[in-house]
């Protein structure tokens, strides 16, 4: 184009020969365009030579410098992609994304950028000195956003232990992921959710807007609004620490980070990663050991449910099972079970998936369902390993179930989890999975369901008074009306304005003895199983949470949103 160009402007008599001669040696020296030394030399304004090659390549020309940017355009094309190619986004129309550029008749750039975009490319020109101003200018107030959104964070004592930086393949995308407003936000957002005990961040992009929130003690709170525009490069910091491939936003991918705080103090995230329409949705769960509850008498047991889960625990061969949503507590509770049954003596094994925390002395190993490691396998194995207790992460299918129920019958202790709504129900889900009655009965030695409800914040804790109508209706006994003070929580700093800090599990303790054993082996319907376990003494859900809200541990409202009524 360089000659193409020259010829054209001494045809048209704005420039002369020899100018065009002295021209295109400033240019071989600069490495620059022909149109830039023109400009840079003064023999050309800008202005004049944009107007000119619009007319020649029948586009409009536009003046950058008094063009008023929409923040949302500059996160269709990323800063080093537009630093690379000398172009920049100026306008979104329906399918048609109009952008400026030096050199119209590169068509190179112009086809790569419609098929990166999806976008209908509309082509306008501009001096490349505005353009590399208008870069500059533009993608730099995103950072200044940033840069205001944690002002105050500072990165002192932060390490993150993984060396994949170093073998990271050098893209545009990892560029851009490792420019210094990037990385600060990406170390903020991860220090920040340790600092407010959340156990998940959530990263989500949407058309026009992204934002990260935060689930504190199971709730969900939105915390920052980060620009739009920086989503692809922030998502691709992410990746890289998680080390992940940033080139595929097609599939799902999961990963971990391990971070190191301050003296001796170690977090490790698991990263999923997920395509939505808009772009790729981050979810980190933060894994904190030092934070791991692995004393039984502080886990939310009541002291008769501690009681039956100890003497099932105990006992050399069986099954216990725990039945909850995900997030329930499920995996502590067994954390826990494992870590008072961790003996010199005994050889323990988990099968996990995925595995959360790293319990010295266990044999922990975990799933890859891609190579045929699946529960059923690894339990399979497990067998031919001389154990004393298994632990499989959760009884998905038939397969499963029956070798974990051949192993309970054979002289090992069998801990699990499955889905169920209540302790009772367990039984039902594992005759619908084809284990036969009397396998169920004589295998299972206990089963408890659990959900996790949110503390009162000691801090701010104030009485509160409920209707007796209300009270009655949620199943307090009349002998616990109006003789017991009712707590909850006024909000404060401690608690983020919530009224809750922290969380307790509800326990149902479902001990299977021989009077439940003989309704399972004469096919009884799961209420009738219930009905005859709350006779025998068993606390559901709901009356364990009663428990906990005459304690003060908790409130009538996070009891009812966890737990169902027992009448339903």
């Amino acid at each position: 184009m360089a000659k193409k160009l020259g010829e054209l402007l001494v045809r048209e008599k704005l420039i002369s020969a020899a100018q065009l001669q002295k021209a295109r040696e400033e240019a071989k020296l600069s490495g620059s365009r022909l149109g830039s030394s023109l400009t840079k030399l003064g023999y050309l304004k800008e202005n004049d030579l944009a107007n000119f090659l619009g007319k020649q390549y029948g586009v409009q020309a536009i003046d950058l410098r008094n063009h008023v940017m929409d923040p949302s355009v500059l996160e269709i094309i990323p800063k080093e992609i537009a630093l690379k190619h000398q172009i920049v986004p100026v306008n979104k129309i329906g399918n048609k994304l109009y952008i400026a550029m030096a050199d119209p008749s590169n068509v190179f750039t112009i086809d790569e950028i419609k098929f990166m975009t999806n976008y209908h490319i509309e082509v306008m020109i501009a001096p490349e000195e505005a353009i590399k101003e208008a870069i500059e200018k533009w993608y730099a107030e995103n950072s200044a956003v940033i840069d205001e959104l944690i002002s105050d964070f500072t990165e002192d004592d932060i390490e993150f232990m993984s060396e994949e930086e170093e073998d990271a393949k050098e893209t545009e995308l990892l560029r851009s992921s490792e420019e210094a407003p990037v990385i600060k936000l990406a170390n903020y957002i991860l220090i920040d959710a340790i600092k407010k005990n959340a156990s998940d961040i959530h990263i989500e992009p949407y058309e026009k807007m992204l934002r990260v929130r935060y689930r504190i003690d199971g709730i969900l709170y939105e915390i920052l609004k980060p620009p739009l525009s920086i989503k692809n490069a922030l998502v691709s910091r992410i990746k890289i620490m998680a080390m992940l491939d940033i080139a595929e936003k097609r599939l799902p991918q999961d990963g971990r980070i391990k971070l190191k705080i301050g003296k001796g103090k170690e977090m490790d995230y698991r990263v999923s990663v997920l395509p939505t329409l808009y772009g790729e949705k981050v979810v980190l769960r933060l894994l904190d050991k030092s934070s791991l509850q692995l004393d039984m008498t502080k886990l939310g047991f009541l002291q008769d449910q501690l009681d039956h889960f100890r003497v099932a625990m105990y006992k050399p061969f069986g099954m216990i099972l725990l039945t909850g949503p995900t997030g329930s507590g499920k995996t502590t509770t067994l954390y826990s079970t494992l870590s008072e049954l961790n003996k010199i003596s005994t050889n323990i094994s988990t099968a996990e998936d995925p595995i959360e925390y790293n319990l010295p002395g266990i044999n922990q190993v975990q799933m890859h369902e891609d190579i045929g490691l699946n529960f059923a396998s690894a339990l399979r194995a497990f067998l031919r390993q001389d154990p004393d207790i298994i632990m499989v992460g959760e009884v998905r299918d038939f397969e499963t179930a029956e070798i974990a129920i051949k192993a309970a019958l054979t002289g090992h202790l069998v801990l699990s989890t499955l889905h169920t709504n209540d302790a009772p129900g367990t039984i039902s889900r594992l005759l619908n999975m084809g284990i036969e009655p009397f396998l169920v009965a004589s295998s299972v030695n206990l089963i408890g369901a659990q959900r996790l409800a949110r503390k009162v914040c000691q801090n701010c804790k104030v009485e509160t008074a409920v209707p007796e109508v209300t009270l009655k209706d949620f199943g307090f006994d009349l002998s616990q009306i109006g003789t017991n003070k009712l707590y909850k929580g006024s909000g404060c700093d401690q608690c983020n304005n919530t009224g809750y800090k922290g969380r307790v599990a509800l326990y149902e303790i479902m001990p299977i003895n021989e009077d439940l054993r003989e309704f399972i082996l004469n096919g009884a319907s799961t209420t009738e199983i219930k009905r005859e376990a709350i006779r025998l003494g068993m606390r559901t859900l709901r009356k364990s949470g009663i428990k906990k809200i005459l304690e003060g541990v908790t409130t009538i409202e996070e009891v009812g949103r966890v737990s169902v009524s027992d009448e339903s």
